[in-house]
């Protein structure tokens, strides 16, 4: 328990910011969950729910909720997963 009166307000201040990161740490879970999703099953609206699922990856490395790696990482598989997949269906089209 923080004795001072400025160690209280860092520990609202942590308890805010570690809600806040809880927050769109979950919200990018559910954007790539989703966006896997319509990869697997090839849906039109992938290539959109990508974007905004790696727009969203970036504004959190950006505040420094994730690390850059992590970002860069995360944002390879999600590009590499999309172009695998619709290569694949554009390859069986053009055959």
């Amino acid at each position: 328990m923080p004795n001072s009166k400025s160690a209280k307000k860092e520990l609202r201040k942590s308890n805010k910011n570690k809600v806040r990161n809880q927050k769109v740490k979950a919200n990018i879970k559910k954007l790539v969950k989703n966006s896997r999703k319509a990869i697997e099953a090839k849906d039109e609206k992938a290539k959109e729910l990508v974007d905004q699922t790696l727009k969203a990856i970036d504004k959190a490395a950006q505040k420094g909720i994730m690390k850059d790696n992590t970002r860069n990482r995360k944002k390879s598989r999600l590009h590499q997963s999309l172009n695998k997949a619709f290569a694949a269906s554009s390859a069986k089209t053009s055959a």
